[in-house]
């Protein structure tokens, strides 16, 4: 398929958007684009620079574009680079221009906003779990500032996987797809 239908799985810190890509992708035998900000970050033995959450970006745009073509009418993508622009404005007060100025043209068909409702699960990489109210909200203003088509999913567990399935179903099918 040449335009496969693009939905991203975004959220606050611990919401499972990993687990929920890796389970969507199997679900619609189709692939997803992990979060390249993860791996990156791993590597970092200081916390980010701006120079890193430019790199982020870029890095996060050329494994998008790396793994499309092998995507099966649909492609899952654990976050986006709207990631680099949240914690940007969070540790730096501002955003790269280059990221700005790409937000507007990088669309996604439909986002999955993963609620704040399953517990926090510790990571060296996260950072915040006292703010995941307000980071929330900032992902709620990012998908409105963008005009972007999104739903939260709520629930745990089976529950949660079965919220997103039907919801990409009702998507697909309004969409022609399936």
């Amino acid at each position: 398929m040449n335009n496969p239908v693009k939905i991203a799985i975004v959220g606050p810190e611990s919401t499972g958007k990993s687990t929920m890509s890796a389970f969507l992708a199997k679900h619609y035998n189709t692939v997803w684009v992990p979060e390249y900000a993860r791996g990156y970050c791993e590597k970092l033995t200081e916390p980010p620079t701006w120079q890193d959450e430019i790199n982020m970006f870029y890095g996060q745009v050329a494994l998008e574009k790396e793994i499309l073509p092998q995507a099966n009418q649909i492609l899952i993508c654990d976050t986006t680079f709207i990631t680099v622009k949240i914690w940007s404005d969070e540790i730096f007060g501002k955003t790269p221009q280059v990221v700005l100025d790409e937000l507007p043209n990088h669309k996604y068909d439909l986002y999955l906003l993963l609620n704040i409702d399953l517990p926090w699960q510790d990571d060296p990489l996260r950072d915040f779990p006292n703010m995941r109210e307000h980071f929330m909200q900032v992902w709620h203003d990012e998908l409105k500032a963008l005009d972007a088509n999104y739903v939260v999913i709520n629930g745990a567990g089976e529950e949660r996987y079965e919220r997103a399935v039907k919801v990409i179903d009702e998507f697909l099918k309004e969409r022609d797809v399936v």
